[in-house]
């Protein structure tokens, strides 16, 4: 079987489909079952259990002989929280005691990281193993995703195989119980949808023009996909960025929504608010070279092409994956 945490999230739920799509039913389900508007993320999934995150080792110490693999993507993902003992016990320790138990049980490890590690950018975007300690994030979700990679690199011991996965900006369905937390795509569909327009922040760096603050958007599918690849390679341990290669702005996007919507372009700027300015990362850009190195030789969505898959396949027709 292969257990999946925050399976009743974005991308874990995406992935259970997927695995489902690929032939996988024995999946379990690790998850706070807490949030009704997740619900229909697993509904019609196929799937073994679902566990409450706080029984999960529990379960694990009488089924740990039975599981393939863990996909731990489960975390507290809110990137202006201010409650840092909620992201120690979630983000770190959860996953130091996932890590042991993986050496324990002999299983295979697939890890969510995250491209907000990287602060600012000024050290750039490279998952070189000597690099990652010096990188400098800038808030307490991405310094506890931080904290975790420095950790996992420090271990004298590791599991049989595993993958920590830096994901850049990951959009796409079953994202809709995220809030303000969700991309900037589903975002700008809603309010699209209610008003006609979409307000964008202007920048406050000058270095950018309004509008041209610039991240690696990538799909949940290929996001997947490159989970599924880690799955089944199961060699070169390390840590890994997950992205496109290849920046958009902000701009880009929006004028894509637009487009798939059918809707003539109408933008605004807006001043970024005053609690996020020196927490905003300008530009991010994955240098996907060592996931090429390792024999991942898929292509990927463009932003139009993940854009126009995401409101026509689902955002429109109200659908989940």
């Amino acid at each position: 079987m292969i257990v999946v945490t925050g399976a009743a999230g974005f991308i874990g739920s995406y992935i259970v489909g997927k695995l489902n799509k690929e032939g996988f039913k024995d999946i379990v389900l690790v998850d706070k079952y807490d949030d009704p508007l997740k619900f229909e993320n697993y509904q019609t999934k196929s799937y073994t259990e679902t566990i409450d995150r706080d029984h999960f080792f529990d379960w694990l110490a009488r089924n740990g002989k039975f599981v393939r693999i863990i996909i731990h993507l489960g975390a507290r993902t809110d990137t202006v929280g201010q409650e840092p003992e909620i992201y120690q016990q979630l983000n770190l320790e959860y996953s130091q005691k996932i890590w042991k138990a993986c050496i324990q049980y002999g299983l295979p490890l697939v890890y969510a990281s995250s491209a907000s590690t990287y602060g600012d950018g000024s050290l750039g975007f490279d998952d070189d193993h000597s690099l990652i300690p010096e990188f400098q994030p800038l808030n307490l979700y991405a310094q506890s995703k931080q904290d975790f990679d420095c950790w996992a690199l420090e271990q004298k011991e590791h599991p049989v195989f595993w993958a920590g996965l830096k994901f850049f900006n990951v959009f796409g369905p079953n994202e809709y119980h995220k809030d303000r937390m969700a991309s900037v795509i589903f975002q700008a569909f809603n309010t699209i949808t209610d008003t006609g327009k979409m307000k964008l922040f202007r920048s406050h760096h000058p270095d950018f023009e309004d509008g041209e603050q610039s991240r690696d958007f990538i799909s949940v599918e290929d996001v997947a996909k490159v989970i599924l690849f880690f799955m089944n390679h199961r060699k070169d341990s390390g840590i890994y960025n997950v992205g496109t290669g290849k920046a958009r702005s902000y701009l880009s996007l929006t004028k894509a929504v637009f487009k798939s919507m059918n809707r003539t372009e109408n933008i605004e700027f807006v001043d970024t608010p005053e609690d996020l300015r020196g927490k905003y990362q300008y530009y991010t850009c994955a240098n996907i070279q060592k996931l090429r190195n390792v024999g991942y030789n898929e292509s990927f969505f463009s932003l139009e092409e993940g854009i126009d898959d995401y409101v026509c396949n689902y955002l429109n027709p109200d659908l989940r994956y």
